[in-house]
């Protein structure tokens, strides 16, 4: 089979300007002419390379940060280098200029793909191929970071809440057993949406777009249940919430507070896309409130 791969010289290369011009070999037996650090080789048969290892050791980093075939941590991406594809332990980054159509590293695909500068973090893990030009149809694996990720840091930026709560009681009132209590949220960026953050990376940039799908409330009595939507603000004269209420059957005193812990927990629907790519997921804020409950009192008369 016919192989084709760019070889890069050495550092001694380079660094020979004040010694006469002589033909350099790179590794595995490949020579360059004098004034070039990049050629292009053919290879009949390319005989039994080294295997690289099945996978990179397990190893707990943080964000941003990969790891090399053997172990190393290094950055995800270098401002020099591109961006680190853990798979054979090199970091890519988009030739630019592209080279010329008619160049050999095309390997007779243009337009299609695209060219990147190849730089090997752990040398020579396959002879021969620790570096230079190389052409590939799609990015490779971690090329522009994980977009997934990126998304996950949008919705930490838009700082989403849980519901505010709010119930026709004011500070220090009695709701009454028996009669609905109405429940709704305030309508916020952060408590209800829809609510928009854009993180970035260098090359990546993923937006992300958050709506508060429902809440399910946990009433303190023992009572739980979910309502879709925001609730409706309590509406003077009307007895029953046309979206979302509760009846108490028994009064609060004796409860710490002599009040009831209401909770009520929003499920937030997330899109995002960026990076050529879209995805989806949910997340649940949590918010606390308390009411108190009295029995109604009915004097009369003789």
């Amino acid at each position: 089979m016919l192989t084709r791969l760019t070889a890069v010289v050495g550092l001694a290369v380079l660094l020979a300007s004040a010694a006469p011009a002589q033909p350099a070999t790179a590794a595995g037996g490949v020579t360059c002419p004098p004034p070039l650090i990049i050629c292009e080789v053919e290879v009949e048969d390319p005989g039994n390379p080294a295997q690289p290892p099945a996978d990179p050791p397990v190893v707990d980093v943080g964000a941003g940060q990969c790891v090399t075939f053997r172990g190393n941590v290094v950055p995800c991406w270098d401002d020099l280098w591109g961006w680190f594809n853990a798979s054979d332990s090199c970091y890519y980054r988009l030739t630019e200029p592209a080279p010329p159509g008619t160049d050999a590293v095309w390997e007779g695909h243009y337009p299609d793909g695209a060219i990147y500068d190849v730089t090997c973090a752990e040398p020579l893990r396959v002879p021969g191929t620790n570096g230079g030009w190389t052409w590939l149809p799609t990015p490779p694996p971690g090329y522009g970071g994980d977009p997934a990720q990126l998304a996950r840091r949008a919705v930490d930026q838009m700082a989403l809440e849980g519901p505010a709560i709010r119930t026709p009681l004011a500070e220090g009132e009695f709701g009454t057993v028996g009669i609905p209590l109405w429940l709704w949220t305030d309508q916020t960026a952060t408590t209800w949406g829809p609510n928009t953050a854009t993180a970035s990376v260098p090359g990546l940039a993923v937006t992300a777009t958050a709506r508060a799908r429902w809440i399910d409330w946990d009433l303190g009595d023992g009572t739980r249940m979910r309502c879709d939507g925001p609730g409706t603000p309590y509406i003077p004269g009307r007895v029953e919430s046309p979206t979302c209420d509760h009846v108490y059957a028994a009064s609060s005193a004796g409860r710490p507070d002599d009040a009831y812990t209401v909770t009520g927990t929003t499920t937030w629907d997330i899109t995002w896309s960026g990076g050529g790519t879209s995805g989806s997921l949910q997340v649940t804020r949590t918010s606390t409130a308390s009411v108190r409950i009295g029995e109604l009192q009915v004097l009369t008369t003789s």
